[in-house]
Formats: structure tokens, sequence, C-alpha cells
């Protein structure tokens, strides 16, 4: 195996669990233990990891970091909460949804339990879970299967051809991040894909992302700016972002976030 095709294996492990072991790397490789720290000291230069005692991590903030649903949902809770309800007003009984990963799709799918009639589809194992916990009563789902995420997305060639299958009235998508060049974007190369499949499957594609997003760019872009019908995203957004959005999707709509409670601190 060559040292470029070694490395990607190494960085695709890195975006998929967020760290790697030395000795797991020799036995996957099946190279001497020096060659893969060679490896790692030349990914570590072009600052695509850090090193740590037996191996390595990836670093918060890179194209390629990719944090679990856990700590993504402890993140901007009110701004998420406002954006879903925004999000759930465009839906109608008897829509077929696309809902993709994400911990705001999620909020958006804890409300959709109680729109009647509608037909999901999503690559969130979390959305399933929560739309298939409303019973008979609640919308029949259809989870794509795939490879799982970091943020517990299935992803790759099997979600993609399901999605491929399907006519969407809505779908909900989320981002990692969002940039006036890269557009929308995810560090994992495989959840582009799958993203690309939805958005290429909707007759009205709605972005959902909260202030935050703005500026981040992930490993790969999956859709443009002005391929959204629909951005959510929250008052945070600086007044010349706002503009600037708003010069290139065909609508952006901007949420308040309910007054705090007097004496209610941060939690």
């Amino acid at each position: 195996m060559l040292a470029r095709q070694r490395q990607t294996r190494i960085v695709e492990r890195l975006r998929e669990d967020g760290a790697v072991r030395v000795a797991d790397l020799v036995r996957e490789l099946g190279v001497s233990d020096m060659t893969v720290r060679r490896d790692l000291e030349i990914l570590r230069a072009r600052g695509l990891l850090e090193k740590v005692h037996g191996g390595a991590a990836a670093v918060a903030g890179s194209m390629l970091f990719e944090p679990g649903f856990a700590a993504k949902s402890a993140l901007q809770q009110a701004e998420k909460d406002a954006i879903a309800e925004a999000a759930v007003a465009l839906v109608s009984p008897g829509m077929a949804v696309g809902l993709s990963a994400g911990t705001t799709t999620y909020a958006i799918a804890r409300r959709l339990v109680a729109v009647p009639d509608l037909t999901v589809v999503t690559n969130s194992i979390g959305v399933e879970a929560v739309l298939s916990s409303a019973g008979g009563a609640g919308p029949t789902v259809v989870l794509t299967g795939g490879v799982r995420t970091p943020s517990d997305a299935l992803v790759g060639p099997f979600a993609v051809a399901v999605v491929e299958k399907v006519h969407l009235d809505l779908v909900y998508m989320g981002t990692h991040g969002m940039d006036l060049r890269a557009g929308f974007t995810t560090p994992n190369l495989l959840e582009a894909d799958t993203n690309r499949a939805m958005v290429a499957a909707a007759r009205l594609l709605v972005v959902v992302a909260d202030h935050t997003k703005w500026g981040v760019v992930g490993l790969t872009s999956f859709a443009r700016l002005d391929q959204a019908d629909v951005l959510i995203s929250d008052i945070g957004l600086a007044p010349a972002v706002r503009d600037l959005l708003a010069a290139q999707v065909r609508r952006l709509t901007i949420v308040e976030l309910p007054a705090r409670e007097p004496g209610i601190a941060d939690g």
C-alpha cells in the first residue's frame, strides 16, 4: 500500500471514529509501527490530526472534526427549538417529508409526531426512534439503512440508493457549516453523498442551521447556498451575514429566542 493510500485510510478512520490507535493501524494497514508513526507525523504537520499517547485524534475545529450526537445536542438548545418551531409550520398533513441527520432535525422530528398522515424518509437513527415511538398514531417512517457515522447518520451507497428512489414534498436538511464560497458542508464524505441525494429528491429544500454554523467549513460541500428554498436560522446571525444570505437563498427566516425568566441562570 502506498503512503498516500495509507494516509487516506488514516484520515477516514479519524473522520469516522474521532481517534485512532497506532497498534490498530499497524494491524489494519499491515505495516510497521515506525511507518504508521511517520504517517501520523506527516498528517500532524498538515494540521489534520493531533498526536496523543498511543495514537492520534481529530483536531477540534478542523474540516475533519465531527462531534457525536450527544455532544452536539447540548449546544444551542434554545436556538434549535425556535428553528424547529418555525420549520414545522411549513409541513402539511399527508406530505412525504425527508429529514437528514442532525440535532436540529431531531428537534423537528419531535414536533412532526403531531402532524397526521406523514410519510418520513430519514437517514437518522435518532429521528427514526423519536417518530416510531408514537406507534400507530405517528408518521410512516422509512429508515434508509447504511453505515453509521459519529453523529448517528446512516450513509453510503445503500442510503443513497434508497433516497434516489423517492420523491419528497419537503426535505429538512441540517448542516455542519455554511459559507459563502463553500455553501453547505459536512466533514463526512459519505454523508455528503447522502445529503446530495436528499437535495435532489426535494421539491422544497429547507435548511435549518443556527448562527454558529456560519463560517464553518467541513471537508466537503453537498449544496450551494442558492439551492436552499428556505434557510431558517436565528437572531444570533450578524446583520451583515443576514443580508448576504438573503441575497443567496430564496427565502431567509430569522427566528427570535424566547425571553429568559428573571433569575434563571444559564445551564
